[in-house]
């Protein structure tokens, strides 16, 4: 039954309203009857009692800001009356053992995956092509538009078919016929595929590997590493330029450090000792077709869920994400945990507020120690170029009800459930401790998603309440909708709809279960994600400058 407000933590002062409210009307909640003095769009908040100037206000159990003026008893909450607040966090840890849910039910199932030679399992199979410097970008383009229509990865373009049925009908005297077309009508080229057991050739293009700083080359580096180490990736081919920052010894440095044993095929090639383009390319298409041939080879077969690392994201997030998207995902989260996998929570401009909770959750001092070093830092860099975590939200986030950063961040952090945390990565370190891992990352999806690909996540999941299509060349990105009509008006890029949570027909633990069991599907190849199926192949490495 679908209720009209919710008081999400006993704690809380203010209340969300669930479906639009009116002005006037009354509310009646725990004996207190409240008169809304304005309407109330579903996904905000209003005050259960009256604020006075300054004081604090509640959401999710902890402060999420303040009052700038008196707020009176049933005022909406905006930009306009509330400001950014969070507690602040001593870096003491005080750790408690955790209730891990019960997955006797999983403890014998398993996907279909592809067994790496060091252990791990791929979701996928992929090859990697990427340049180590932007000069190489337009021979990356070369190399795809070379490979993908003939290997039969590249997907029918109805677009492409649209236009073409344009053009006939125009050159055919027919003008008056083309406002009658549907692209959904556009006759499409199928695929023919060689290679069976490979999912497709990513061919990945970035801004980076010279110019800026050495640090950001080198990182840069590091993340292609992570690319190359993810169990989806069968092998790659890079270019390189041969003077950039960037250079092949540092990604083979990096490449042992991730993985001393790595025994994928890395082809590099390097432009100024190939010689001329014609040279570089015959060597690079010839050397990459025959390592695809070996690729193939591996096949799909049964592995435990414990080899599964998930990604955890959030973007495109409304008033509704905190409460049901991300705290399905959270418990999905605790379930892959409890089986022995690991999982993934990035963003750490989105835990502004949380700290001393995850603190808490660390299980180690070094590990609690390291993240409020992280945090601290990341938060100093971006008060020094005069931004700073308050301004995270963004114009979206405030229109659906996430007015302060620490709202935003309250409700993001559910993404990560409630086991404990085994360890606190920095940008471009690999997950390999099985249990809830912190990655810091900017809280850009793009950014964010890139990094979780490059730290080993074979599956994202990412929950949205106004929608984004975003996807990683290598990893699927699961789309999470917080309610019912973004899962109906962007079908297109919505896997699984958690707003069953909202309108009070499923809980919080159903909705985990669903989700993990829709990671199964997708895991073992019989589901595709919806950002695969669009070949959305977002890919931008982070510049450790600031990036909110």
């Amino acid at each position: 039954m679908l209720h009209k407000i919710l008081k999400i933590h006993p704690k809380d002062n203010v209340l969300v309203a669930l479906t639009d409210l009116k002005a006037g009307e009354k509310i009646e909640f725990e004996a207190n009857e409240i008169m809304l003095t304005h309407d109330v769009k579903a996904k905000h908040k209003f005050a259960e009692n009256s604020f006075a100037t300054d004081e604090d206000i509640y959401m999710y159990g902890i402060i999420c800001g303040k009052a700038m003026n008196n707020i009176a008893k049933g005022e909406v909450l905006t930009t306009q009356n509330v400001a950014h607040k969070t507690s602040e966090f001593t870096g003491v840890r005080d750790f408690k053992p955790w209730n891990s849910p019960d997955v006797s039910k999983w403890a014998d199932r398993t996907f279909m995956g592809y067994h790496r030679k060091d252990g791990q399992v791929g979701t996928a199979n992929y090859w990697l092509v990427i340049p180590l410097v932007f000069c190489e970008n337009r021979n990356i383009e070369i190399m795809k538009n070379a490979f993908v229509e003939e290997l039969g990865f590249a997907k029918p373009n109805k677009y492409k078919s649209f236009v073409k049925q344009m053009k006939d009908l125009y050159a055919q005297g027919k003008k008056e016929q083309i406002s009658e077309l549907s692209v959904e009508t556009a006759e499409q080229d199928g695929e023919s595929r060689i290679f069976k057991n490979i999912d497709g050739i990513k061919f990945l293009t970035h801004q980076g590997g010279c110019g800026g700083i050495r640090q950001d080359s080198e990182m840069l580096c590091g993340l292609i590493a992570g690319y190359i180490n993810n169990p989806n990736v069968a092998g790659a081919t890079i270019l390189s330029l041969g003077c950039q920052n960037a250079q092949p010894a540092i990604l083979r440095e990096k490449l042992d450090k991730v993985n001393p044993d790595l025994k994928k095929p890395v082809i590099i090639l390097e432009q100024q000792q190939e010689g001329t383009e014609n040279i570089l390319l015959t060597n690079a298409i010839q050397q990459t077709f025959l390592a695809l041939t070996d690729a193939d080879q591996l096949e799909r077969q049964p592995a435990p869920l414990s080899k599964l690392t998930v990604g955890l994201e959030c973007g495109g997030s409304d008033g509704f994400s905190g409460i049901s998207a991300n705290p399905s995902v959270g418990h999905a989260s605790d379930l892959v945990v409890a089986l022995g996998g690991k999982t993934i929570l990035s963003e750490f401009p989105e835990l502004c507020g949380v700290e001393q909770e995850l603190i808490n959750r660390c299980t180690t001092d070094e590990s609690a120690d390291k993240f409020v070093s992280l945090m601290r830092a990341y938060a100093a860099s971006a008060e020094a170029v005069g931004s700073g975590f308050d301004m995270n939200p963004s114009p979206g986030n405030i229109k659906d009800g996430l007015i302060t950063d620490a709202m935003k961040s309250a409700g993001a952090a559910k993404k990560g459930g409630t086991s404990p945390i085994v360890d606190v990565l920095d940008y471009a370190e690999y997950a390999k401790k099985p249990g809830l891992n912190l990655l810091c990352t900017p809280g850009n999806d793009v950014e964010s998603t890139t990094a979780m690909a490059g730290s080993g996540a074979n599956v994202i999941l990412f929950t949205t309440g106004l929608g984004t299509p975003t996807g990683n060349p290598v990893t699927p990105v699961l789309k999470v909708s917080s309610n019912h009509i973004l899962a109906k008006k962007m079908d297109d890029i919505i896997d699984i709809n958690t707003g069953g949570v909202i309108s009070g027909d499923k809980t919080i633990d159903q909705m985990g279960e669903e989700i993990l069991e829709h990671i199964i599907e997708v895991a073992s190849g019989t589901k595709k994600a919806k950002a695969q199926l669009l070949n959305q192949d977002d890919f931008i490495p982070w510049k450790r400058g600031v990036s909110l």
